[in-house]
């Protein structure tokens, strides 16, 4: 992965604002030396055709991407959107990550969980880690440094 060759991510959504839709690109804009394309467009509504248009926007949508990430918050609002995000992904034999509710606020949704490949927190280092596992196979083992002072 590099500036030229960013992962393609999609991160399941249902045309409509959402907070922590934002918020997961917060999370990966903070990341240092990650590059990615976001494939999913919320805001991209076709003007007409109905759900049938919609589901084939998702379908294109998802097709570009290389990694999918479901926003387990999302789920109880609008689960038939986020089933059928499910399944187009994984009929194109895509990796799913899913990230738990922001705030520790219930658990991934069981339909969820037995889909996904990876299940993270909402931590930068560990949503980044996962796509780059699932996506292009990278070693991410990094490990933390703790810095302290030895006694005389």
């Amino acid at each position: 992965m590099s500036e030229r060759n960013p992962i393609r991510v999609f991160v399941t959504h249902s045309f409509s604002d959402h907070v922590d839709y934002h918020r997961v690109f917060e999370y990966l804009e903070a990341a240092s030396n990650f590059f990615y394309v976001n494939c999913s467009a919320p805001d991209r509504v076709p003007a007409t055709g109905g759900k049938e248009a919609l589901k084939e926007e998702l379908r294109n949508q998802i097709k570009a991407a290389e990694v999918v990430l479901v926003l387990s918050s999302l789920y109880a609002d609008h689960r038939d959107w986020i089933t059928y995000q499910l399944d187009a992904a994984q009929a194109l034999d895509l990796p799913i990550i899913a990230v738990e509710p922001f705030g520790g606020k219930g658990d991934v949704p069981a339909d969820v969980a037995k889909r996904a490949a990876e299940t993270v927190g909402w931590n930068e280092r560990a949503i980044v880690d996962a796509a780059r596992r699932q996506a292009r196979h990278e070693d991410t083992t990094r490990w933390e440094v703790i810095e302290f002072e030895m006694p005389d």
